[in-house]
């Protein structure tokens, strides 16, 4: 059996119809429980994004949002939702929409738990994230494992490649560059950015995310502008095609919502647990101070960026949407021969910037994706220093850079589908490991809510105390300010 053919079984596996309808209904009913947190606390989000302060133990929320934001808002962004048209065609933007909107609750509820149960680790630092909450929260250390193995294959030594084969694909539909001399080229930084520890990745990402995603979002209301009449049918089609009503795409519904969900839990990495490592890195009074600024983040990465890619593509029609029962059929060619992915985009902004377009892009993937790497090195550091008992082992560290780098190159030079096939498998065994998690362990979260929410009533600060009978095996919090 080939490569591809295992990789797409295994696929198939992980990525069923259960898990689509599992993100779908934890969502909904994380945010019945905490009366849609992610709509009436939006005000309070964009307040808290910008205040607290670095300390000895841990980064700003600032800093935690900007290296959350670094590992969700990536190629995922720009090939991930071209890929989503291909294969799912425009609705799949549409059920990217209602998992970023359902998904922030679960973002909230399982960065609240990170802060929660966050520990120091040897060097005095937060650490924190899903495996971390499993084994306090649950005492259940087998599972915690379990999930820390789950992340240092998924984001260890899958999901880098979906990043490092797009900056290889763009650079090569720019300007021929050969795959070998970028992936040497992505190597050597990102070698040079990991071996100097957190503060870095985090201070470099602070910069960099910020500056990317302002870039993209200009170059995208340009082209939106300059085909501003081909907008109102943009969105027709986009909802009607979500919902089976298109004349096109009227059989295409359920792969529209597999594609759309697979996707933007790729893309938002809501429920997957990946975005709580940096969360329980932030200096913060009050872990729900954090939830909320990463619920945030959760929309700033779909429902804008994401967006923006997508109205780029629909709306100058550079797409080919493939057939679901004939995956080597085309039922829309308007690109032809052109591979789903970054070229999507390519093709989009040169159609409406000539000579603009190839070169933007590829550059613009270059700092998505370099963040995008940064932060799921960190997320998978985080789980190799918890399954060393929070220790920092020069040996262990030395040989898990090199293998992240090692996988990272690999994927590069492999061939896209393999690529991003191995990307979601991996996206798909920690969604479904933190999800099963978090609705086992779901009282905390609220209880950290009603404690906010009471504060704020008195028009206090907030600083969390937890009770030991509500909120059991919080540590660092016993004794807070």
């Amino acid at each position: 059996m080939t490569l591809e053919k295992t990789v797409a079984q295994l696929l198939g596996i992980v990525w069923s119809p259960a898990l689509v309808g599992l993100c779908l209904l934890v969502g909904l009913y994380f945010s019945v429980r905490t009366r849609f947190i992610q709509l009436r606390g939006l005000p309070e989000m964009l307040k808290l994004m910008f205040q607290g302060r670095s300390s000895a133990a841990g980064v700003s929320s600032f800093q935690a949002l900007s290296l959350s934001l670094s590992s969700r808002v990536g190629v995922g962004n720009i090939a991930g939702v071209a890929m989503a048209i291909a294969y799912g065609g425009p609705g799949a933007i549409f059920w990217m929409w209602i998992v970023a909107f359902l998904g922030a609750s679960s973002a909230f509820v399982e960065s609240t738990l990170a802060q929660i149960y966050k520990q120091r680790d040897s060097k005095g630092m937060y650490r924190g994230g899903p495996a971390y909450y499993i084994e306090k929260g649950l005492g259940k250390r087998w599972y915690a494992v379990l999930f820390a193995i789950s992340t240092v294959i998924g984001c260890g030594m899958l999901l880098p490649g979906t990043q490092s084969n797009a900056i290889v694909s763009a650079l090569d539909e720019a300007w021929a560059v050969p795959g070998w001399i970028t992936a040497a080229g992505i190597g050597t930084v990102v070698a040079m950015v990991i071996f100097g520890g957190v503060r870095r990745i985090a201070q470099v990402a602070q910069v960099i995310v910020p500056f990317m995603a302002v870039g993209y979002l200009l170059v995208a209301a340009v082209v939106m502008a300059l085909n501003l009449d081909a907008v109102p049918e943009m969105f027709a089609i986009i909802l009607r095609s979500a919902f089976g009503q298109d004349a096109a795409f009227g059989a295409m519904i359920g792969t529209a919502i597999q594609w759309g969900v697979r996707r933007g839990v790729m893309s938002n990495e809501a429920g997957m647990g990946s975005g709580a490592h940096p969360a329980a890195a932030a200096e913060v009074s009050h872990p729900v101070k954090q939830g909320l600024v990463q619920a945030c983040s959760v929309y700033i990465d779909t429902i804008v960026v994401c967006s923006a890619t997508a109205f780029l593509i629909l709306s100058t029609g550079a797409y080919n949407v493939y057939d679901p029962s004939l995956p080597s059929q085309l039922m829309v060619a308007n690109v032809p021969g052109l591979e789903a992915g970054p070229r999507f985009v390519q093709q989009a902004v040169e159609s409406a910037l000539p000579g603009f377009g190839r070169s933007f892009i590829a550059l613009a993937i270059i700092p998505f994706a370099f963040t995008t790497i940064l932060a799921l090195y960190y997320t998978a550091e985080t789980n190799v220093v918890y399954m060393v008992r929070n220790r920092h082992s020069p040996v262990v560290m030395a040989l898990f850079r090199c293998g992240f780098i090692g996988a990272m190159l690999y994927s590069a030079l492999n061939t896209a589908e393999v690529a991003w096939s191995l990307g979601d498998i991996g996206v798909g065994l920690m969604t479904w490991l933190n999800v099963i998690a978090l609705l086992l362990l779901q009282k905390p979260a609220f209880a950290a809510l009603r404690d906010y929410e009471a504060s704020r009533g008195k028009g206090q600060d907030p600083v969390f105390r937890p009770d030991p009978h509500t909120v059991p095996s919080c540590t660092v919090w016993v004794g807070a300010r």
